[in-house]
This record gives structure tokens, C-alpha cells and sequence, in this order.
């Protein structure tokens, strides 16, 4: 494994091998491979453009979920996460150490639709005490990349 391919790769996946050869030392064909065996082992698990969604006309309410969870013997939290990580609406799901249990970002067209993801799925699993729901507001930086364009803060530069 090399952590400085890996590290190319996470900030731009789009580089060619050409070019990450050059700025890892590498040869084009040890990337080649060393990628393939990432692919093959799982340990890369896929490629993503981080999309700027506010730019969109169409854009989506993202929102952050805090679950509390009742942990089922010998599952843990496992049961409950494999569950809601099937939802379409949830883009990512993580064990959270704290005054929660499980974080979820979920996406949606409406607060509304998001809301009633809410109530009608996620609170009525079995083993869910309860939830929280945090929407986002705006997104400054996203998987390591800088959405913050031309246009700044909305709220301006106010000196006191």
C-alpha cells in the first residue's frame, strides 16, 4: 500500500497515472498496479466528484441525524446500521462515541420530505430511544474540497 498514492487519489481522483507517477516517483505501471491491488483488496471502494449541490437549481436539504440506539446482544449497534444504511435518503452512516449512538447524513428534495424520513422511518425501527435532526445550512468544505466560491458568506464582512 502506498500512502502517498492514496492521499493523491483521495484529494483528486482524477488525475491520470501519468501524473500521479510523476508526483508520487512512481512508474506509470507500478500506479497501475498498486491501484488495481488497492481496488482488488477494498481498500480504495470507489470514486466520487464532490458536487456542489447550491449551485444546482434543483437543490437538495442535507441534514445531520443523531440516533440513540439500544444495542442488541452480540449485535451492538451492527443491526441498526445495516438497516438504515439500505435507506436511499442516507448517504452516510457512522458509530459515534458521545451522547449518541449512530450520526446519519441524509439528503432530501424538501425539509419537509426529510422531516417525514424522520418520523415515518428512522423513529419507528424497534431499537431507535430517539433522534435529532440538525439541517445543514451551508457547506464550506466537503470531503477535503473547498465549496466556498466567488460569492463568499452571505452574511458579508461586518467589523465591530
Amino acid at each position: 500500500m502506498n500512502l502517498k498514492l492514496l492521499k493523491l487519489l483521495s484529494k483528486n481522483a482524477h488525475y491520470t497515472t501519468q501524473e500521479l507517477a510523476v508526483m508520487a516517483d512512481m512508474t506509470e505501471e507500478a500506479v497501475v498496479q498498486e491501484i488495481a491491488q488497492m481496488e482488488q483488496n477494498g481498500l480504495i471502494r470507489g470514486y466520487k466528484a464532490v458536487v456542489d449541490w447550491e449551485r444546482m437549481d434543483s437543490a437538495f436539504v442535507s441534514a445531520i441525524i443523531e440516533l440513540k440506539v439500544t444495542p442488541k446482544a452480540g449485535l451492538g449497534f451492527e443491526e441498526v446500521a445495516l438497516r438504515v444504511m439500505k435507506y436511499p435518503e442516507v448517504e452516510s452512516v457512522y458509530l459515534m462515541s458521545g451522547g449518541y449512538d449512530l450520526s446519519l447524513v441524509v439528503k432530501g428534495k424538501t425539509f419537509q420530505e426529510v422531516a417525514l424520513f424522520v418520523a415515518k422511518e428512522l423513529s419507528t425501527i424497534d431499537s431507535v430511544i430517539s433522534t435529532s435532526t440538525h439541517f445543514v445550512l451551508r457547506r464550506y468544505k466537503e470531503l477535503d474540497v473547498e465549496l466556498l466560491g466567488e460569492d463568499g458568506d452571505d452574511r458579508g464582512n461586518y467589523l465591530l
